[in-house]
C-alpha cells in the first residue's frame, strides 16, 4: 500500500496590519542576531563546521560566521523571522515594555 504524505499548508497567523514602531528597532536587530547564534550554535552542536560551500555530507556551512559578518542578504532572512515574531506578539495583545 502507498501512502501519501498530506499536503502541508502553512498558515501563519495575519500580522499584515501590524506596523511595529520605530522605537523596536533596536529590539528587533538584537532579535535577529539571536535567532543567528541560535541556529549557528545548534548546526555546531550537531557537528557542523565553517565551510567556504555549504555541504550537507560534510556539515560544512559558510554562514557558520557570526552575525556582523554575515551577507545583507543573510541577516535580512534573520531580521523577517524577528519582524513577524514581534508584530505577533502586538497582534495578540501583548505589549512590549523597556522598563
Amino acid at each position: 500500500m502507498n501512502m501519501k504524505e498530506p499536503k502541508y499548508i502553512p498558515q501563519p497567523i495575519d500580522t499584515s496590519d501590524i506596523e511595529l514602531p520605530e522605537e523596536l528597532n533596536p529590539l528587533l536587530e538584537a532579535m535577529a542576531k539571536n535567532v543567528h547564534e541560535v541556529w549557528a550554535q545548534t548546526r555546531i552542536a550537531q557537528g557542523w563546521q565553517y565551510g567556504p560551500e555549504r555541504n550537507d555530507a560534510e556539515k560544512r556551512h559558510p554562514m557558520l560566521i557570526p552575525y556582523e559578518d554575515l551577507p545583507e542578504e543573510e541577516k535580512v532572512y534573520d531580521r523577517n523571522t524577528s519582524v513577524e515574531t514581534l508584530k505577533l506578539i502586538l497582534k495578540l495583545g501583548f505589549i512590549i515594555d523597556k522598563r
